[in-house]
């Protein structure tokens, strides 16, 4: 488990207009980068074998599969900011500001308990990661002892109260769909079809 982006040492609530700190997966990364260079690697012999014509027949269902890695792998985060936390699961998003939470514990995932007695459980983000095996060298700073998803939830608790302080963080919690991924879905689900049709699939 690891974090996309930090903002260094500095306080989680120094800053209201500092971007979001992004919780993610680095599998997620990771799978995202080898699907990418694999589709590029395949598009680029398919302009090689057979010329750009094919290659755009066959471009929407590699891009297609790329598209489900990404929202298997990738897009589920957690971002934090000065007025709340966006937990993204798959093409669901949830908007909650800090005001409207009452806990954040992890098991397994990260859980912000909210006012109404609700749970959103975070799919990507910190996850709780199996205990250091008997044997291991002990590194001497105390701090690195900690598991990684236990100093990313230090940090998320840790801007949490900083807005309770504060004041900030009031509002509605906002649930929406991730409509750019579903808007890239209808493009490459259109681009397939024309392609099956322009290759005599119907025919």
């Amino acid at each position: 488990m690891s974090t996309d982006s930090r903002n260094g040492g500095a306080d989680p609530g120094h800053s209201r207009a500092a971007s979001p700190r992004v919780f993610r997966a680095a599998s997620g990364t990771v799978a995202l980068i080898l699907a990418s260079l694999v589709t590029l690697l395949l598009l680029i012999d398919a302009v090689v074998r057979a010329g750009w014509g094919e290659m755009l027949l066959l471009a929407p269902w590699l891009l297609l599969v790329m598209w489900l890695i990404y929202v298997g792998t990738f897009v589920s985060h957690v971002a934090i900011d000065a007025e709340g936390a966006t937990v993204q699961n798959l093409l669901r998003i949830v908007r909650v500001p800090w005001g409207r939470v009452t806990d954040i514990g992890i098991r397994y995932q990260v859980r912000f308990t909210l006012d109404d007695g609700r749970i959103v459980n975070a799919f990507g983000g910190p996850v709780a990661g199996r205990p250091a095996r008997p044997g291991l060298k002990a590194d001497q700073n105390p701090r690195a002892r900690i598991p990684p998803a236990l100093r990313d939830l230090e940090l998320i608790r840790g801007q949490w109260d900083a807005a309770t302080e504060t004041g900030s963080g009031e509002g509605e919690v906002v649930r929406r769909w991730d409509l750019r991924a579903l808007g890239a879905l209808v493009l490459l689900i259109a681009w397939g079809l024309c392609s099956v049709i322009i290759s005599g699939g119907f025919g």
